[in-house]
């Protein structure tokens, strides 16, 4: 496919997802808008004031970029992973199959809508922080960096999860049993460094540990884990990701009955 063509299906793509991110904004950015204020509330104001501050900063300010990374990450894996498996339930994804469309493009199209919609989300959970929190900014670039590449991360996550599952109730399972497990023990509200030492060795085994972490020093410049490190598994398991979904479309796992 020509290079022209090939940019009008990307961009198609991206504008079908995104209309639909924008047209239901209460069901897709204002419930992650409460969801935090309520963590802010009991997590950073009934719990944070009881606990002592973390790295020189409050509680409150600790758990600011722990919670926008979190919305950001679950966000993104939720537009794919609901996008795409609503396309193949009413056979529109077939569409796309049977036109001349490269794998890449549709990859491309779907991960970016992940994407702006984590970033969407992601922003209104940082603003309605400021609400209960002083923030300050370390390093824009690393913030932006860790911001993106989990938000493409997590996106092709949810690509993964929507080519397998055969009924609504399975583009659940990863969010439920994998995603918040991860999510509430990856360091969003507490600092590795306050466990004992086996805990601490277990936890940096949970990639979120890492992409919160990143995130955090970005706000704070503080992080309990190497901040190089932490970049590198990121694009790591973003590489990793990549050539998988690649294959399995090539395959056409999860696409043809």
């Amino acid at each position: 496919m020509e290079p022209k063509r090939a940019f009008i299906s990307y961009m198609t793509i991206i504008r079908k997802e995104t209309s639909r991110l924008f047209r239901l904004w209460s069901q897709t950015i204002l419930p992650s808008a409460i969801t935090t204020s309520l963590y802010f509330l009991i997590f950073g104001t009934f719990v944070g004031s009881q606990v002592r501050g973390i790295g020189g900063f409050s509680y409150m300010q600790f758990i600011v970029p722990g919670l926008v990374m979190m919305a950001v990450l679950t966000n993104a894996f939720q537009q794919v992973v609901s996008g795409f498996y609503f396309a193949k339930f009413t056979k529109s994804i077939e569409e796309i199959l049977v036109s001349p469309t490269p794998n890449y493009v549709v990859i491309a199209g779907y991960v970016t809508a992940g994407l702006i919609r984590g970033l969407v989300v992601g922003t209104a959970v940082l603003f309605v922080s400021l609400l209960f929190a002083h923030l300050s900014i370390h390093s824009i670039p690393i913030i932006l960096a860790f911001g993106i590449l989990t938000a493409v991360l997590f996106s092709m996550v949810g690509l993964l999860n929507a080519l397998y599952a055969k009924n609504f109730d399975q583009i659940a399972i990863v969010p439920t049993f994998v995603l918040t497990p991860l999510t509430y023990l990856g360091g969003v509200f507490y600092s590795i460094l306050l466990l004992p030492p086996l805990w601490q060795n277990v936890s940096k085994f949970n990639p979120i540990l890492y992409m919160v972490n990143g995130f955090r020093f970005g706000f704070l410049g503080i992080s309990d884990v190497s901040v190089l490190m932490s970049f590198f598994i990121l694009l790591s398991l973003i590489v990793i990701f990549l050539l998988l979904l690649l294959y399995l479309f090539r395959r056409g796992a999860g696409l043809r009955n």
